[in-house]
């Protein structure tokens, strides 16, 4: 029994390792193993002239063990009839469908890291044209197939999308009716801010020249602006649909980098590069939104609820976030519709009562977070004034993607760079009802809007607003502008659902907390500063960059990004304006005459504001400085500073001078000054007197004992 127990734990000990090796493979081979890239599908939509559909693109092995025969076919689904169906698609979910076409192979093997061109092309003709013969929204996946190493066939990669179909190829298209309005936003914003800093009266320095290659050639804001101006010169359907949205920041930090900028770096700053680039843009804004419809972003597209928690109880930062419609108008010539913001998500209680007081009236937001939810009217929050018109969240989440989807599933959750608005196609043609059961309600009209930072190939902006015009041409939805929508009153009264701005979506806790002490610090810089009567620049406007720059580290544009980079613009922007008021390093060392001689300081403020600081003494151990007082400095000049201290000991020591606010703002730098003192100061006396004295007491014993000693010896003799 002994040997058969121990023959069967070690078969157990060798069998179970390998039980689980096996189960991880076999999880493994369902997993994601091949990236499917795209480089073109073609046709975007069915229409009944229709013959063929194109797909190119590339397969890449992303895993860590051969793909021997990789091969590709195309499979199409039912067609939506449901926005859950919709929602399946965008989400990568599994779906049923069938094959399209017949798998092709891709390549004989694929090593890891290794690629391989996609290349499909089916004539919708026979059976096929059949698979699309009624109007509507049909999902399509491109699906690839291929057995693992130390593993079994399985499908290793996939990627979903919608197809609109108009009229089934070489069918008529039907005629149709009640055919919802559309408007359409098109967002001009950064991908995240550049700025570095733009202190008071000094040139404005970037942190990288990055948004230089944005709005030059293909960058992603030039392709923006080309592509709405090639659009809504072709169209003026679609040019009557269309609103711009501007980021009043990025329309400043422009214009700033067209009048010569700095770049920052590791050893110095540089000029920048994009002076032409930012003319040239502007210029191109300016033909394309002067006289058409526009609406204000935040600020730096900050996170307005980040905003009322880094000054509680103080609405001024949303004030400032929402009041950029003067700054577009003034660098663009348009004027952004009154009273209206778009800001990231959906506003909650706190942030609807600040932007009240700032004259915001409507506020165009997320529809999924409305109770109840909107179906194209404007909702009035109940407890407000705002109206909130929604948009259409289905539609913007095609256009957005999913970042995530479960393990379990295969299929790529978004379509790739180059074909990055097909879904956002598909739900905008299913939304205004293209193949849906009749007597199934619609929305009146559908407000539309690509993702903020939307990131596609300069060929896709086009090839987008391309088939939008197709959809208004085809009757399948009506061009309104924003501004006749709003003229129509709210369709109803509700609440902001879900709490408002989900909190995971928001701006980091840390970077809140950051930005809350440095606008703390900016605070009491302001409070110490006084005008110059010569100059007459008030402290407000020196301490404003720090307030912009607050904003910019509230930009929803830095969520998933670290923390540190929201913050840099704000410290840069203090330590420029506190660096100007300093102590300057005495070049040699200086001597105390006397126990109570004053300690020579010279200060230079380079401010264009007089300030009331107070010296701070550091590893003073040799010094007694007198009690805190407030010092001041006037603007642009310095001197000397003498300041009462009283030696406590000679020799030679040194003490750390710096500068403070009345508040505890550090000014500039401290220095360090090397001193000799020849005076004794009263505890140096004492403590001389007492080891004297002590001295005195111990020779004196010890000519006692002497004397004392001899004596005794004489008596010991005699």
């Amino acid at each position: 029994m002994k040997r058969f127990a121990a023959a069967f734990l070690s078969v157990l000990f060798l069998a179970v390792p390998a039980l689980a090796g096996a189960a991880a493979a076999q999880a493994q081979e369902g997993g994601a193993r091949l990236r499917i890239d795209l480089a073109e599908l073609a046709p975007r939509v069915v229409t009944s002239s229709t013959t063929t559909l194109t797909v190119t693109g590339t397969v890449t092995n992303t895993g860590d063990r051969k793909v021997t025969k990789p091969q590709v076919r195309l499979q199409v689904g039912d067609r939506a009839t449901t926005e859950r169906g919709v929602g399946d698609v965008l989400s990568g979910a599994v779906i049923k469908d069938t094959p399209l076409t017949e798998f092709t192979p891709v390549a004989d093997v694929l090593e890891p890291g290794q690629s391989a061109p996609l290349n499909i092309s089916v004539p919708l003709t026979g059976a096929r044209a059949n698979r699309f013969s009624l109007p509507g929204v049909y999902p399509l996946l491109v699906n690839v197939n291929g057995t693992p190493e130390f593993g079994g066939p399985a499908r290793l990669g996939a990627v979903s999308m919608l197809m609109p179909v108009l009229a089934g190829p070489g069918k008529q298209a039907s005629n149709r009716g009640g055919a919802p309005s559309m408007t359409l936003l098109w967002p001009l914003t950064g991908n995240i801010p550049h700025v570095y800093a733009a202190p008071y009266g000094s040139p404005m320095v970037m942190a990288d020249d990055r948004l230089a290659a944005e709005i030059s050639g293909d960058g992603r804001l030039n392709a923006l602006v080309t592509a709405a101006t090639s659009a809504v010169r072709s169209s003026s359907n679609l040019a009557k649909s269309m609103c711009f949205a501007l980021d009043p920041d990025l329309l400043a930090t422009v214009d700033a980098m067209s009048r010569g900028y700095l770049v920052h770096t590791e050893t110095g700053n540089v000029d920048g590069k994009g002076v032409d680039a930012a003319k040239g843009w502007l210029a191109a804004v300016r033909s394309l939104v002067g006289t058409r419809c526009v609406v204000a972003l935040p600020f730096a597209d900050a996170d307005l609820d980040a905003l009322t928690r880094i000054r509680p109880g103080d609405t001024s930062l949303v004030t400032r976030a929402a009041g950029g419609a003067a700054t577009i108008e003034q660098l663009t010539g348009a004027t952004p519709l009154t009273g209206v913001l778009w800001p990231g998500g959906t506003p909650g209680e706190p942030v609807l009562g600040a932007l009240t007081e700032a004259g915001v009236r409507t506020v165009l937001a997320d529809a999924g977070k409305l109770a109840p939810a909107a179906a194209g009217g404007g909702v009035t929050v109940q407890g407000s004034s705002v109206r909130v018109q929604p948009i259409d969240s289905l539609i913007s989440a095609a256009m957005t993607g999913v970042p995530s989807v479960p393990d379990s599933v295969t299929v790529a959750a978004t379509t790739e760079r180059a074909v990055a608005s097909q879904n956002g196609l598909g739900a905008l043609a299913f939304r205004a009802g293209l193949g849906q059961p009749a007597g199934q309600q619609r929305p009146d009209h559908l407000l539309v809007a690509p993702p903020r930072r939307w990131d596609a190939s300069p060929e896709e902006y086009g090839t987008y607003l391309q088939q939008v015009t197709a959809f208004i041409d085809a009757g399948l939805v009506t061009s309104t502008g924003l501004s006749a929508l709003l003229a129509d009153g709210p369709a109803t009264s509700g609440s902001v659902g879900d709490g408002g701005q989900n909190p995971a979506g928001g701006i980091d806790p840390g970077v809140v907390s950051t930005l809350a002490g440095l606008d703390a610090q900016a605070t009491g810089l302001a409070s110490a500063m006084q005008i110059d009567p010569t100059k007459r620049v008030k402290p407000d406007d020196v301490v404003e960059p720090v307030r912009l720059a607050e904003l910019r580290g509230a930009s929803l544009a830095w969520r998933g990004l670290p923390a540190e980079a929201a913050t840099t613009n704000a410290q840069a922007e203090l330590a420029a304006i506190s660096g100007r008021v300093t102590v300057s390093q005495p070049k040699q060392t200086i001597a105390l005459a006397s126990g109570n001689s004053p300690l020579p300081v010279y200060v230079s403020n380079d401010l264009p504001v007089g300030i009331n600081a107070r010296f701070a003494l550091d590893n003073n151990t040799g010094l007694r400085p007198e009690d805190a007082k407030d010092w001041f400095f006037p603007a642009s000049g310095g001197k000397n500073y003498f300041l009462p201290v009283e030696a406590l000991r000679a020799g030679r020591f040194s003490v750390d001078v710096s500068l403070r606010t009345p508040t505890g703002t550090p000014l500039g730098s401290s220095a360090r000054f090397e001193l000799t003192s020849t005076e004794y100061g009263a505890i140096t006396i004492i403590a001389t007197v007492a080891a004297g004295v002590a001295l005195l007491l111990l020779a004196s014993r010890r000519i006692y004992r002497r004397v004392k000693d001899a004596r005794a010896g004489r008596d010991v003799v005699s």
